[in-house]
């Protein structure tokens, strides 16, 4: 294969045709981008707009997470025929699951619209529609006009939404329990050890409601002009609820003519033809001249895992070149008990040395899976990656956008979004170090954000920083399972939905013990400390969770703020079970500011201890520090001490509650605070 390529390349005929194709293409489609029809548009005739972040004022979460090229607009500020939903925190809800706990309910003929408030040629939009009466997802028009122009039409689907019952979740509305020897919260019971036997309500716990779609626009629209989004009159959607609109003015597409062009290889940028082979053609002549491997922009059809060792590859840039596969079912089950593939880019096993150098970037990712799956390897992008980096990607629709076993080291993700998993964003899982996530934005995952998880083997010096996470569906928005001196920093955590919240400190799921420090330093979370179904109470934003062991390292939480919190902003707890074999000690919270908690600034149901120097509390719900140990009420007071360093305001640490006065109300009545506001 390679004698065909070279017969080509040695007089430049094939190479020079890929790469004028490719100029041409970026040419034409920069002409359509940012062309004269943008200064030739109407005067701008909407609303003032109303720009956010995560959901807030942009000023009280400067500094704090991703920075990013799209503005962020929620549907419950635009102008709008349809019908404000929420604010609502319960599970199982669509505006529970809307950024910012509001969204905007369309029935057809109803529109929302938005006014850009910069120059924009692209738009994301996150919505949801109903699903099908089988649970295999619905599609629907989306009407979208900007300015005076023709309407262009979206069809939304609900195909990677609507998950249901108990972990992992079916697609079935109308299934019985999974567990019916589980627990459940509904009838606090045991269904299967009840008699009678209770009846449950089908569909049973429906939740992961949203998804989110692209659209470039075809050219330049200025600050001013009005998108509006429609459900049509007759839409197979009985209603389309809108909850934001992301917009962007993208740049042109990035073309790298010295690369070793996939087009030329036989890769097909229509997406008819599979161009897996043609992506390994590609990648081992990269390899064996040294070069890097260029996608220009198109979409192409890959079905299985593309491995990826000592190669770069480029693309377009996330909007123009995009990888798309499905879902295929094996004939026989993987060794690691796979019975799916689908589109991924993975690095070689760690048992067989890992993958290195290796670095990834400009284009997007997008799977097609719909239902979880644990033993399946369906990733955007996995394995063990060496001395490599990851920059700009989208990665969409896949089960977890990006799944790392180790042991691996010296891995770099900036600059990417995750969108849309029906489990984790990214997970460091086993013998992770000095690896890094930066500046990048997730959204939508059915699972933890950004994870670092210790499972068998620790984790070390990674960190996870100035990155944006919003509305994890289940679980948390960063959490941490084990692992030896990381750094979680500058991010920015926003409305964690059901089992979990912002960050969780937990040493649970077989992980490793916590060791050296662990720095959680200049962060913001926003609507978080969450109510835990299972344990019917409410959570911190940052919970500390002991169940496989103590937690005894140098933790601590410096210069974050917990805004908006449903119930606590900082909670330590061990399982009931546990709760006299382990504790948490040692934690250290230093010029922190807490605004609004519907219960305490500080929920502490373990033993232990921790100290509070610089703490700020307003607009506290109950009394500052629900103190219960380890429910043991001994007359020398609570298993869990607290240590005043001095400077901690609003009342919320009185003296008579020190070191360890037990003020144990299990479950005190939540007092919405009001909004944050600034300090």
């Amino acid at each position: 294969m390679y004698g065909s390529f070279d017969q080509d390349a040695a007089p430049g005929r094939g190479r020079r045709r890929a790469v004028r194709a490719a100029a041409v293409t970026a040419a034409v489609t920069l002409s359509v981008l940012t062309g004269g029809a943008a200064a030739a548009g109407p005067r701008p005739t909407g609303p003032a707009p109303v720009v956010t972040r995560a959901g807030l004022d942009p000023s009280l979460v400067a500094g704090r997470g991703a920075a990013v090229g799209f503005v962020e607009q929620e549907a419950e500020h635009a102008r709008t025929t349809g019908t404000v939903i929420g604010p609502d925190r319960s599970a199982y809800t669509l505006p529970s699951e809307a950024s910012g706990r509001r969204a905007v309910r369309l029935t057809p003929g109803q529109h929302v619209e938005f006014t850009l408030p910069a120059a924009a040629n692209a738009i994301t939009v996150r919505y949801s529609i109903p699903d099908s009466p089988d649970g295999g997802g619905s599609t629907a028009p989306l009407d979208v006009t900007v300015g005076p122009g023709r309407a262009r039409t979206m069809t939304v689907t609900s195909q990677y939404a609507w998950l249901y019952n108990q972990y992992p979740f079916s697609n079935d509305p109308d299934a019985g329990l999974l567990h019916p020897d589980w627990w459940i919260t509904e009838c606090s019971c045991v269904p299967a050890a009840t008699t009678p036997a209770p009846t449950i309500t089908t569909p049973f716990r429906p939740h992961h409601f949203y998804d989110e779609q692209r659209l470039l626009l075809g050219r330049t629209h200025r600050a001013g002009e009005v998108v509006r989004l429609t459900s049509p009159p007759g839409s197979s959607a009985a209603w389309t609820v809108i909850d934001l609109l992301d917009s962007e003015l993208v740049g042109p597409p990035h073309v790298a003519p010295h690369a070793v062009n996939a087009v030329a290889l036989g890769a097909d940028p229509t997406g008819r033809r599979d161009s897996a082979d043609a992506l390994d053609r590609a990648i081992s002549v990269a390899r064996h001249t040294h070069r890097t491997v260029y996608l220009p922009p198109g979409t192409y059809q890959v079905n299985r895992h593309i491995v990826v060792d000592d190669v770069t590859i480029e693309g377009a840039g996330s909007w123009y070149t995009i990888v798309r596969g499905r879902e295929v079912t094996l004939d026989t089950p993987a060794p690691d008990g796979s019975v799916h593939t689908g589109v991924g880019f993975y690095g070689r096993d760690a048992a067989a040395g890992g993958s290195s150098d290796v670095h990834l970037s400009g284009f997007a990712i997008e799977g097609d899976v719909r239902e979880r799956i644990d033993t399946d390897q369906v990733n955007a992008i996995g394995g063990a990656l060496n001395h490599s980096t990851i920059d700009g990607l989208y990665l969409h629709h896949t089960k977890v956008g990006m799944w790392f076993d180790g042991p691996m080291t010296d891995l770099r993700v900036t600059n990417t979004v995750i969108a849309d998993q029906i489990a984790d964003g990214l997970n460091f899982h086993t013998g992770v170090t000095h690896s890094s996530v930066s500046n990048s934005f997730v959204r939508n995952t059915g699972d933890d954000g950004l994870a670092m998880w210790s499972e068998g083997t620790g984790n070390a010096h990674n960190t996870f920083d100035h990155n944006t996470v919003q509305s994890p569906v289940l679980a948390n928005g960063i959490a941490l399972y084990g692992g030896t001196d990381n750094t979680v920093s500058g991010n920015l955590i926003a409305d964690p939905v059901r089992e979990g919240s912002a960050i969780q400190v937990g040493s649970r799921f077989g992980a490793e013990p916590f060791t050296g420090h662990l720095w959680i330093t200049d962060n913001t979370t926003v609507r978080a400390g969450t109510y835990e179904l299972n344990w019917k109470i409410g959570l911190g934003a940052i919970w500390f969770y002991a169940l496989d062991r103590s937690i005894d390292a140098d933790i601590q939480v410096v210069g974050d703020a917990f805004l908006d919190n449903t119930y606590n902003a900082i909670m330590l707890v061990s399982d009931w079970p546990v709760k006299d074999q382990v504790a948490i000690t040692g934690v250290q919270v230093h010029h922190v500011r807490v605004d609004g908690t519907g219960t305490s600034v500080v929920s502490a149901r373990t033993a232990g201890s921790a100290s509070f120097a610089d703490v700020d509390g307003r607009n506290v719900g109950a009394v500052g520090v629900n103190n219960c140990g380890s429910f043991h009420f001994t007359p020398a007071g609570s298993e869990f001490t607290l240590t005043d360093l001095g400077g901690n305001d609003g009342g919320w640490l009185a003296p008579w509650m020190l070191p360890n006065t037990i003020t144990c109300d299990d479950r005190p009545p939540v007092v919405p605070p009001p909004a944050p506001s600034p300090w």
